[in-house]
């Protein structure tokens, strides 16, 4: 994976698709919380129906403050089951939160990021803003979306620095020769605000 990295060609999202996964996150948390299970859903979309990972990111609305955040990163099932089963992750799954409480639901934004597959990438081709990371050391692995170092300011270093540090490993381990490190790229959209 070099500077000139090509999206994985996924059908397109449309408007449409976006609102629908977003909606269909929404009412997997009320439900599942509810303990009435998944919903039911019905679509035609290839775009929502293709296989591909994502991440549903829930935060307070009122403070923004992170309440959830859980993803995979390598696609196992259609898109609208993968943000359903990581909207029920993020809400109970996350082991920095206690467990999201149905009535909290409504107080909730909710953030969807649908990845590319992930493919080997050079430290000095990783473009900010553009890629995630993934650093695979051993039995330690992490991963950061690209939107994190965008919100944090960080430059190319910091971002490799930080996601050592999400792996629990030293800052500089990106810099060994036996480290496998991976990026991906995200479709982020989330719920309007207010």
């Amino acid at each position: 994976m070099g500077a000139e990295t090509a999206v994985q060609a996924f059908p397109a999202l449309s408007l449409d698709d976006k609102r629908l996964l977003l909606a269909l996150a929404r009412e997997t948390l009320l439900a599942y919380l509810s303990g009435r299970g998944l919903p039911d859903y019905l679509v035609t979309s290839a775009a929502v129906l293709a296989p591909r990972a994502s991440f549903v990111t829930l935060r307070r609305r009122d403070s923004g403050d992170l309440r959830g955040c859980r993803g995979e990163r390598v696609a196992r099932r259609p898109l609208i089951e993968s943000v359903m089963h990581m909207a029920m992750a993020s809400a109970v799954d996350d082991p920095r939160f206690e467990p999201v409480r149905v009535h909290e639901v409504p107080g909730l934004h909710i953030e969807i990021s649908a990845l590319t597959a992930p493919q080997p990438i050079r430290p000095e081709d990783v473009v900010v803003g553009r890629h995630g990371l993934i650093i695979l050391a051993g039995h330690s692995a992490g991963l950061l979306l690209p939107q994190v170092a965008v919100a944090y300011g960080w430059n190319r270093e910091q971002f490799l620095r930080a996601v050592c540090e999400k792996a629990g490993l030293s800052p500089d381990t990106w810099r060994r020769a036996w480290v496998r490190l991976e990026a991906f790229e995200a479709e982020v959209w989330g719920e309007a605000e207010g």
